[in-house]
């Protein structure tokens, strides 16, 4: 099964350390071309800035990171670091720094740098991408709650609930977990719940929701 991890939205975020200002930009890429553009488009808009520092990671494809200008080792790698311990991919950052006249040291850029990519992440929010199973799963108001609580055991997600003389909810279950989830459905409700097959289908949903930022 196919399954990866991409931002949910582009974002931009801000940090300020010792007078420096380093705005953290994140977008969704399918290609390298698409993360070059990125960043250039970036060094255009902050023309005056002093560091544009970026990574990219393309599935199936390059991973890159620079350190424009900044010492070796301190933006870039660990910008770059910060995706890669999530396991994100097709994802572009860019964090420009505004040098703010006092100097951070070795340490203190590679704390900025990664907090910036940290803080633009959070803000993109995660959506994983995966083969799902649509399922619509009419119930009683008494069995909605727990029919509910099933769908997020099985790392499904509820898309939807139609209110009416009874619930429906509309459902997406992870391919390998469809199975056992109807198996299971079934059992709890005593036969009373019969989950409905509404198709399948390649897509990414959010498992992570954006962090709003000030």
């Amino acid at each position: 099964m196919t399954e990866y991890y991409i931002p949910t939205k582009r974002s931009e975020t801000r940090l300020v350390e010792k007078r420096s200002e380093f705005i953290g930009r994140v977008w969704r890429v399918e290609s390298e071309e698409q993360a070059r553009a990125c960043i250039e488009a970036t060094r255009k808009h902050d023309h005056a800035a002093n560091h544009h520092c970026w990574c990219y990671v393309i599935k199936d494809g390059p991973t890159r990171y620079s350190d424009d200008g900044e010492p070796q080792g301190t933006a870039g790698q660990p910008m770059l670091n910060v995706f890669q311990r999530e396991g994100i991919e097709n994802v572009c950052c860019v964090v420009t720094r505004y040098f703010g006249g006092i100097l951070l040291g070795a340490g203190g850029l590679v704390r900025a740098y990664t907090q910036s990519a940290k803080d633009a992440l959070d803000a993109a929010g995660v959506s994983v991408v995966r083969r799902w199973v649509a399922m619509e799963l009419p119930c009683s108001y008494n069995q909605f709650e727990t029919v509910r609580r099933e769908v997020v055991a099985f790392d499904g997600v509820v898309e939807n609930i139609d209110y009416g003389a009874d619930v429906v909810l509309s459902a997406l279950l992870p391919e390998e977990q469809a199975q056992a989830f109807r198996e299971r459905i079934v059992d709890v409700s005593a036969g009373t719940v019969e989950p409905l097959e509404a198709g399948e289908e390649l897509r990414d949903v959010p498992v992570r929701p954006p962090v709003q930022t000030t």
